[in-house]
């Protein structure tokens, strides 16, 4: 007698308690198509419906009498969900304290009948070739390394300080320096047969890295993985990845997963960036996941920027990654300039304007702003506290210079305003957004083009003649032959974030400006003194990181120590922290954080942290998932009348903990 085969099934469901694989019969209709990896249907009886799931694997029942479901249906012969995606989707799961099925969610697009169709009737893709000029060309880039070619071939994990200049391609296309060098890792790797996954945090750093690719290889060996794409043609670059060609992927953070055959690199440009965190369930930050695939597949990891984060940092200290300098170090030329005194240039140093004033003759000149709109904050001229809307309590500010101040939440008018501390009547422009800052220095250089470029003015390159570009942090466009002269102001205002990494933050700011200024042309960084500035001027940026991470070593502060977030119902936040302190006996007294009621929420609502070493992950992750489950089983059944029991949710990493 044949052993009875079974169908295990990853339930598609953000329930806790679903994460695990369930089993089922196969029936004969269905046998050549039940194989791993594809899309199935399959009833479920503690929800009385058919719900969508993935087969991972066919095996055998360990008990052949259990009485089982049988599947409903094999949903489409494309096997979206191969082997190695799943194992780098449970793995990060639980580190995480979180489900595969929220994982594989980030990573599988949405079937798209059309797209499949022609997929399957397409002939597979060959393997890409790249010519021997092209590998010659790729060679001599990362020779600026000395030692990267052999460390990627040898599947290493490495971290690179990317050259701070703008470069211009044959078409005329202005990229980053940085990105030719991935371009030169992915090209190495692809001519060795294997596929590279370049993650970059959003769309412009996506066509920069795009453009840096096709000079150098075929357009059918590169895949975009982006979820701004039609969900057609997503489905479709999907589905070639899962081919068994090599090829090089760019995408977004959820590239990170990107199932390519045989993969041997994956990059990661400005892990810093808060847009590789992933805001979703389970909340991994791309830089996490591409430690654990490498982990698992092997293949070289590369975290490359023009600043080091101390996660990085904290990564090379320990000997997991391993530094590789330039040959030659480069840096811009940065000026610490102090504020200026007098009234027409209170926000410019008279050295800063010089400077301004001589690089106008002969091209652009970036200036770099906190905030964008015209006036974002206002205040009581009488008082000077923060004005506030008289309906909803909502910050004011100034559109432009003709406009009243109007309320940032609820849109109104701030007609007749009168301050609710002091009564005062008037009001004062406290701050100078974008367009404000424009029409200042509009006034101070007159004849001068002005471009401002922020989220609601998207510049992304500008002309080599003479500009004055006004652009908000991240927003900066590029300039043909790079700007010839940067001026960054709002620096103290930037440091006064409340944020722990808020110093990271600036001097990433304040180096990616930097890298696009034209080769020996001036950086002018106004009112700002101390560690970020110096490092800045030094262009010692992971010696700053270094120096954050010896600091918060004693105060096991992240990430120095790991960090978890517990919110629910004071009764399960209190139950979790009392099953962890029973599994992980090694716990630190100080280890837990609260809890602390969470204000205006009904029904109540607690947060807690928990720190811990990285070598106890494992068992704190397991033990609040655990407790996530069993939380989200006593409250299947909610109560007659009144508002439901909050479910515990877990959060594991949470880079800023704050109560």
């Amino acid at each position: 007698m044949s052993a009875r085969r079974v169908a295990r099934v990853l339930i598609d469901s953000p329930l806790p308690q679903l994460d695990r694989l369930f089993d089922y019969d196969i029936p004969p209709e269905l046998v050549d198509a039940a194989v791993p990896g594809v899309r199935v249907k399959v009833p479920l009886r503690s929800l009385g419906r058919v719900v969508d799931g993935y087969l991972v694997e066919v095996g055998e029942a360990a008990d052949a009498e259990r009485p089982l479901s049988a599947l409903d249906v094999v949903v489409s012969p494309a096997r979206v969900l191969p082997e190695r995606l799943y194992r780098v989707a449970r793995r990060v799961a639980d580190r995480a304290a979180g489900s595969a099925s929220d994982v594989l969610r980030l990573v599988i697009p949405r079937r798209m009948v059309r797209a499949e169709k022609a997929w399957a009737a397409a002939p597979a893709p060959a393997a890409p070739e790249v010519a021997p000029e092209t590998l010659r060309w790729a060679q001599e880039v990362l020779g600026a390394y000395p030692g990267l070619t052999s460390a990627l071939a040898a599947g290493e994990r490495l971290a690179v300080d990317a050259p701070p200049r703008p470069l211009t391609l044959p078409d005329g296309t202005v990229i980053g320096a940085w990105a030719v060098l991935l371009c030169a890792a992915a090209v190495s790797t692809l001519a060795q047969g294997h596929s590279a996954v370049l993650v970059v945090p959003d769309h412009r750093d996506q066509e920069q890295l795009a453009a840096a690719l096709a000079a150098h290889l075929p357009g059918d060996a590169v895949v975009r993985d982006d979820a701004r794409r039609p969900a057609p043609a997503r489905y479709a670059a999907y589905l070639r990845v899962l081919a068994d060609a090599p090829c090089v992927v760019i995408g977004n953070r959820s590239a990170v997963y990107s199932p390519a055959a045989r993969t041997g690199l994956v990059a990661i440009w400005n892990d810093g960036d808060p847009l590789l965190g992933e805001p979703l369930s389970p909340g991994v930050h791309a830089r996490d996941a591409a430690l654990v695939r490498q982990e698992l597949e092997g293949g070289a990891l590369l975290f490359a920027g023009h600043t080091r984060t101390t996660d990085v940092e904290r990564l090379v200290a320990v000997g997991w990654v391993r530094d590789v300098p330039a040959v030659r170090r480069q840096s811009p030329r940065v000026v610490l300039s102090a504020p200026a005194d007098g009234l027409a240039q209170a926000r410019i140093p008279s050295q800063a304007f010089a400077a301004v004033r001589e690089a106008l003759t002969t091209g652009p000149v970036l200036v770099q702003v906190a905030r964008p709109g015209y006036a974002p904050v206002v205040v009581c001229a009488d008082c000077r506290r923060p004005a506030r809307c008289v309906h909803c309590t909502g910050p004011l500010r100034v559109r432009s210079a003709r406009r009243l101040p109007e309320c940032s939440w609820c849109g109104r008018a701030a007609t007749g305003w009168r301050c609710g501390h002091c009564e005062g009547s008037g009001l004062r422009l406290a701050s100078a957004g974008s367009e404000r800052t424009a029409d200042e220095l509009g006034r101070a250089f007159p004849n001068t083009r002005v471009i401002v470029a922020d989220a609601d003015h998207p510049v992304t390159q500008v002309e080599g003649r003479p500009a004055l570009v006004v652009a908000t942090r991240g927003a900066e466009p590029l300039a043909d032959g790079g700007y010839r002269a940067v001026l960054l102001l709002d620096g103290d205002r930037m440091l006064l974030a409340e944020d722990l990494r808020i110093g990271e933050f600036c001097l990433r700011w304040w180096s990616d400006a930097a890298a696009l200024v034209a080769p020996g042309a001036p950086v002018h960084l106004v009112g700002v003194t101390g560690p970020v500035a110096r490092a800045l001027a030094t262009w010692t940026q992971p010696a700053y990181a270094r120096s954050e991470l010896a600091e918060r070593a004693p105060l096991k502060m992240p990430p120095a120590v790991r960090v978890a977030s517990l919110e629910g119902s004071p009764a399960s936040v209190s139950q979790a922290l009392e099953t962890l302190r029973a599994e992980v006996p090694g716990l630190a007294p100080d280890a837990v954080i609260g809890p602390a009621r969470q204000p205006g929420e009904d029904p109540p609502l607690d947060r807690a942290l928990v720190r811990f070493e990285y070598a106890q992950g494992s068992v704190v992750c397991r033990s609040l998932r655990a407790s996530v489950v069993a939380d989200a089983v006593r409250g299947r059944r909610p109560r007659r009348g009144g508002p439901g029991r909050p479910t515990l949710r877990v959060r594991v990493d949470v880079p800023d903990p704050d109560l």
